[in-house]
Formats: structure tokens, C-alpha cells, sequence
């Protein structure tokens, strides 16, 4: 029976030229007879065998490994996978695992090849000399200036394990919310895009039945028949026209929307006027804010440069702006809880709260405190949002297809009372 082994150790040492060194799969024997396998990374397959024969196995074969043909170069990265390796770098470096170490252990854990090859880049440059905060620094996208900067700082003051817990609890806290809001935005959406597409199989397979039957009879029809099936012969003739708009519309937005801060900010700002969802917008941005300055700012990053940070976090343009404008206003000496009130964004409860912390050399605390309030908040409403919005719901299903179901039976109504008369 063959005894897999995960990975024999590196046969050398990984030369520091941001690469991660090719992998080899191996087959062979142990001192006792028994068969094993497993993979290395190594300079060439000689370093393979050399290294294998070192720790007692004779290698039968070694080869390089195969690629997939699909999804070899892996999923995107995203920010979970981002939280959930800030909360495993946390817990390896708080046990005492140095860093290197750290990063091997995770990297050989990844499945996503992306996730692997950029954690592998970090430990080669991290071995060469640089700083945690440097190789970060080439990872950009993955790791935001906010993210670097507490680094830096747990680095600077000899904090790291608690910082880089810090900013585990901090990522995850902020996923949550962030799943939070998706699912008010996208629960109501999925069902009416649903209704949607029901109607449309409808108007495409049923009324067309309909309206051949009607078209028998020679009579005039009312005047929402004639309205319905002039749309269903629309979309029967040009569905696929239809189809084409909607998807060049959409993409076009999109590329709009990524690229003008000005669309961006009228987006967001339109949301955070639509009812009951607004406000979530609203609690979800104010939890964000005061989460990510208390971590920033715990950190002992300075407060101004904290709010640059802190800025991009809150998830909304609106609320990026005006943290902006608020950094500007403490830079050039106003108390924080003077510049929050002064772009009218804030309830009166966490400008006092901020105001309190301010005094009491707490803001960090009081910050926390403010974020814990609002994330429940959040919490709070989006339960109530999804159990609120289902009956709503389904009286825009009823209406759409009851609409068609009456247009149906208008002309056999107006048929029968001619014969009754």
C-alpha cells in the first residue's frame, strides 16, 4: 500500500527572485519497502533526488508536476481570503511560529493557486531582508493602505501578533457587515429578477396560445389585451435585441461606475436616500468608520493619517468624502468631534460619544463602543428588512402575473356578456 506524503522538504533553499520554485511530484520507496509519493519544490529534479535520498526514500520517479488544464492559475483572491489569512498569520505568530515559518505553513495549505503563489512571494521577500509592511507594499490591491499601515505600525512598536490580531478581528468584523448588506440588496433583487423571468417565459410561450385563439373569434379585444399582446409580440420578435440593450446598458454602467467618482458618488448617494435601505447604508458606513479608526488609531497610527486610511473603508462615496473633509479640518487643529458635526453625516450620539473619548483620552474605546452599537443596529435591520420585504414581494409577483392572468380572461368576460345580452 503507497504512503502519500503531503511535500518533502524544500530541497534548497529559494533564491529571492520573487518566483515560487517549480514543484516536482515523486514516487518512491523507504528503508522498510513501503511505497510513497508526495510533491517538492526544489531548482531541479537532481535537488529532488538528492534531497529525498537524504531523508531515506530511493526516488523511483520524479517528474514535474502537471498543470490543469482549467482554473490552473486559480480564483480571484478575495476579502475573505484576505481576512481569513490575516487571522491565520495572527494565530501562528501569537503561538510563537516565526513569521517565515508562518507563511510556508499557510502557503502550503492554499487550494487557491493564486492565494498560494502571492503568500510564497511574500515569504521570499520577507526572507530576503525585507520588511512585513515592504512585501505587503507589492500586494496592493490585496492588501489596502490600511491594512499596511496598522503592519507598519504593529512593526514599529514591536506589536506585531497583537496587531496583526487587531486587524484579524477588525477584517472579519467588516466582512460580516459587508455580507450583511449584500444580503438586504440581493434577496428582494433575486426574487423580483425571478418574477421577472417568469413573466417573460409567459409573454413568450402562453400569450401568443392566447392570442391565436382570440384572433379565431373576429371580435374586438379590450384594450389591456390588446396592450399585452402587442408587448408579447415584441418580445417574440425581438427578444434577442431586447437582450442585447440590457447587457450593453449594464456593462456600460459598470465601466462608467469603476471609472467616474462622480457617477460613483451620485450612485451612493441616491442609495442612502432610498427608504429602509438607506438607513442601513447609513448604520453600516457609521460602523465601519468608527471600527476602522478605533483599530487605526489603537495602532497608534497618528489621527490624520489614521483618517486618510479610514476614508476608503467606509464603503460609501458620500462618507469617503466627508472623511476627507474631516482630516482636512483636524489637520489644521479642530477637535474630531467638531469636524464630524460639521458635515452633518453623523448622529448626535456618536459626535458626543467621539466628544467624550476625546477628553477622557479614550477615543479609541469609545470608538469601538460606537461600532458595536451600529453593527447591531445593522444586524437588527436587515433581519427585520428580510422579514418585512417578503409580503411586499410577493404582492409584486401577484401583481405581474395576475396583470397577464386578467388581460387573458378580459376577452372571454366581454365574449360571454355579449352572448348573455
Amino acid at each position: 500500500m503507497a504512503v502519500t506524503r503531503s511535500a518533502a522538504k524544500t530541497a534548497a533553499k529559494p533564491v529571492r527572485d520573487g518566483v515560487t520554485l517549480p514543484t516536482f511530484v515523486w514516487e518512491g520507496t523507504d528503508k522498510r519497502g513501503k511505497k510513497m509519493k508526495g510533491e517538492s519544490q526544489a531548482r531541479s529534479m537532481n535537488l529532488v533526488r538528492a534531497e529525498l535520498r537524504r531523508q531515506g526514500i530511493t526516488p523511483d520517479k520524479v517528474k514535474p508536476k502537471p498543470k490543469p488544464l482549467f482554473g490552473g492559475t486559480g480564483k480571484p483572491i478575495t476579502s475573505k481570503d484576505i481576512a481569513l489569512f490575516a487571522r491565520q498569520i495572527a494565530t501562528m505568530m501569537k503561538s510563537g511560529v516565526p513569521i517565515v515559518m508562518s507563511l510556508e505553513i499557510i502557503a502550503n495549505g492554499q487550494k487557491n493557486q493564486r492565494m498560494k503563489k502571492m503568500i510564497d512571494e511574500l515569504r521570499l521577500d520577507i526572507e530576503g531582508g525585507s520588511s512585513i509592511y515592504e512585501a505587503m507594499s507589492k500586494h496592493p490591491v490585496q492588501f489596502d493602505e490600511l491594512f499596511r499601515n496598522l503592519v507598519r505600525a504593529g512593526e514599529t512598536s514591536g506589536a506585531l501578533e497583537t496587531v496583526l490580531e487587531t486587524i484579524a478581528d477588525y477584517k472579519e468584523n467588516i466582512e460580516t457587515i459587508k455580507g450583511k448588506i449584500k444580503k438586504a440588496m440581493f434577496y428582494p433583487l433575486a426574487i423580483i429578477g425571478v418574477a421577472i423571468l417568469v413573466c417573460g417565459v409567459l409573454m413568450v410561450y402562453v400569450v401568443p396560445i392566447f392570442k391565436e385563439q382570440f384572433a379565431s373569434f373576429g371580435a374586438d379585444l379590450p384594450a389591456f389585451t390588446s396592450l399585452v399582446f402587442g408587448f408579447s409580440d415584441l418580445l417574440v420578435k425581438w427578444w434577442w435585441a431586447l437582450l442585447l440593450v440590457g447587457l450593453a446598458a449594464s456593462t456600460a454602467f459598470m465601466f462608467m461606475f469603476k471609472r467616474s467618482l462622480k457617477l460613483q458618488h451620485t450612485v451612493d448617494r441616491l442609495l442612502l436616500k432610498v427608504p429602509v435601505l438607506g438607513q442601513v447604508l447609513h448604520n453600516s458606513s457609521i460602523a465601519r468608520f468608527s471600527r476602522t479608526l478605533a483599530v487605526t488609531f489603537k495602532a497608534g497610527v497618528p489621527l490624520v493619517e489614521a483618517m486618510e486610511s479610514v476614508a476608503g473603508a467606509t464603503g460609501n462615496m458620500v462618507y469617503t468624502n466627508a472623511v476627507h473633509q474631516m482630516r482636512d479640518d483636524v489637520s489644521v487643529g479642530f477637535p474630531l468631534n467638531v469636524a464630524m458635526k460639521q458635515v452633518g453625516l453623523f448622529p448626535n450620539m456618536v459626535v458626543q460619544m467621539t466628544a467624550i473619548g476625546e477628553e477622557a483620552g479614550a477615543l479609541d474605546t469609545m470608538l469601538f463602543k460606537v461600532a458595536e452599537f451600529y453593527e447591531q443596529e445593522v444586524n437588527n435591520s436587515v433581519d427585520a428588512i428580510t422579514s418585512l420585504i417578503e409580503p411586499f414581494i410577493m404582492v409584486i409577483i401577484g401583481t405581474m402575473v395576475g396583470s397577464i392572468v386578467i388581460a387573458m380572461y378580459l376577452p372571454i368576460f366581454k365574449i360571454a356578456m355579449t352572448v348573455m345580452g
